[in-house]
C-alpha cells in the first residue's frame, strides 16, 4: 500500500468516524488539527457538553488479519495528541464545560469487503 493509498483509506476512515459521531449526537468542531508539536484528527463535543479530542485508526481488513486498528496507537503518540489537546484546550477555554471537562477518545475502523465497516469508539482513553 503506497502512501496515496494510506493517505485515501485516513480520509475515508475520517469521514465514517465523523458520520458515527454525528449519528451519536456529536457536533464536529474541527478536523485535521495540526501544529508543529502535534495533531488532532477530529475534534468534537459530545452530547453531554464534553469536549472531545478524537484519534481514528483506519486499516484494510485484507492487509493484514492479525493487526486491529487499535493496534496503530503507540503510547509515543497518544502522548503527541494529549499534548495537543491541552494545548488546544488552553487556548480555546470557551469550548470547554467547566462541570465535563475534555476527554481523548479512539476510534478504530477495519474496512472489509463486504462495505460494512467495523467501527470500534474507545471514550476516555488513558496513557
Amino acid at each position: 500500500m503506497d502512501s496515496t493509498d494510506k493517505q485515501k483509506t485516513g480520509q475515508l476512515g475520517e469521514d465514517l468516524a465523523c458520520e458515527c459521531l454525528i449519528n451519536n449526537r456529536y457536533r464536529i468542531i474541527e478536523r485535521n488539527y495540526r501544529k508543529p508539536w502535534g495533531e488532532i484528527d477530529i475534534i468534537a463535543k459530545d452530547h453531554d457538553k464534553t469536549l472531545v479530542f478524537i484519534e481514528v485508526k483506519t486499516l484494510q481488513q485484507s492487509t493484514n488479519f492479525n493487526l486491529k486498528p487499535e493496534d496503530q496507537l503507540t503510547a509515543s503518540k497518544l502522548k503527541k495528541v494529549a499534548r495537543t489537546a491541552s494545548l488546544y484546550s488552553g487556548a480555546n477555554q470557551g469550548l470547554i464545560n467547566k462541570d465535563m471537562g475534555w476527554r481523548i477518545d479512539l476510534i478504530a475502523i477495519t474496512l472489509n469487503n463486504t462495505n460494512n465497516p467495523i467501527i470500534s469508539h474507545y471514550k476516555n482513553i488513558n496513557l
